[in-house]
């Protein structure tokens, strides 16, 4: 009877041991196809920032080309003015016109110039660009700006979004320059003036939009930068500061300027002060001046911008060192 039964369990483990290997080996080919498909989707976007690198490389290079040719002739001298002076070059721009282009370019420009009363500017070209938006270091042939936008199609908030920040890049007076590890603070800066001047845009518009019939637009740009620029983890919680993210990322972003996701961490904080203080705009304008250290630490830089700015401005720039948690020295004889 023992044996009998031995040699049906024996017969039984026979007949399973199949069964249960293929079930292993079932499961071991879909985590093997999960893995793949995991690879998969890796490369794909690897590629695409390697895609995105080159095209950076090539609108580089282009423009060192330029400023080789021009390195020996004398810098023109441009016609500075009041009034903002936009020209969008045709071509490349798909199915939107020139003169709408222009409509809301001066718009979202307008919204923070507006906040510039003194200050005067060159031209600003705007030409069509297949490597990503840019304001060139090079001028045009009358000292204009020179602003390209990678953009094709009736994509306004796109539009707004793109020149508001190349246009920030100007007013903080961009150079080769610049302080090269500090650069991620004015890309965070400018990333918040592309959130600052569309939201601002999507008032204007239900009262007084550049065409009649654009009214309806306006809640378009009013959900534009909640719901596709900045996501929920991007913002700090009510009362929190950027001292413990700034410590975590300085070395990634004295690497490298414009690392987006976290560009708009700091551009949604700094949204905050500004939407509180719009005159505060005007303190920009201090950047980036004089012959900055390339190695400069980031507490250098904002001392060296608190000792540019006026008197009236001083305040929000200590506020923006206290959001990083960063105390600046009291100005001598200052209480």
């Amino acid at each position: 009877m023992r044996t009998r039964r031995a040699i049906a369990a024996a017969v039984l483990l026979a007949a399973l041991a199949p069964a249960a290997g293929q079930d292993a080996a079932r499961g071991q080919v879909e985590q093997l196809r999960a893995r793949c498909a995991a690879l998969q989707a890796e490369q794909a976007k690897l590629r695409k920032q390697i895609e995105a690198l080159a095209a950076r490389v090539n609108a580089l290079q282009d423009e060192l080309a330029g400023l080789k040719r021009g390195a020996g002739a004398a810098a023109p001298r441009p016609v500075l003015s009041r009034k903002l002076a936009i020209r969008v070059k045709p071509g490349g721009w798909g199915g939107a016109n020139t003169t709408d282009i222009t409509k809301v370019l001066e718009s979202a420009a307008g919204e923070i110039w507006k906040h510039f009363p003194d200050r005067k500017l060159a031209p600003i070209i705007v030409e069509h660009g297949n490597s990503g938006p840019i304001v060139l270091y090079r001028k045009g042939p009358k000292g204009e700006h020179i602003v390209r936008l990678d953009i094709e199609g009736t994509y306004w908030c796109q539009f707004a979004y793109q020149f508001a920040h190349e246009f920030c890049h100007i007013l903080t007076n961009y150079s080769p320059e610049d302080s090269e590890k500090n650069k991620w603070f004015c890309e965070s800066l400018c990333e918040m003036a592309s959130l600052y001047a569309i939201r601002r845009m999507a008032e204007t518009w239900q009262t007084a939009p550049p065409y009649p019939h654009w009214k309806s637009f306006s809640r378009h740009l009013g959900t534009y930068t909640e719901e596709a620029r900045i996501k929920p983890a991007q913002r700090l919680k009510a009362g929190a500061t950027l001292g413990p993210w700034y410590r975590r990322n300085a070395g990634a972003l004295r690497k490298d300027a414009c690392l987006r996701d976290k560009n708009k961490v700091a551009a949604s904080a700094l949204l905050t002060l500004v939407e509180a203080d719009p005159s505060a705009w005007r303190s920009v304008s201090m950047l980036n001046l004089g012959t900055p250290d390339a190695e400069d630490s980031f507490e250098t830089f904002l001392g060296d911008w608190l000792a540019r700015t006026s008197a009236k401005h001083k305040p929000f720039v200590r506020k923006v060192a206290a959001l990083f948690e960063i105390t600046l020295p009291a100005a001598p004889g200052s209480n």
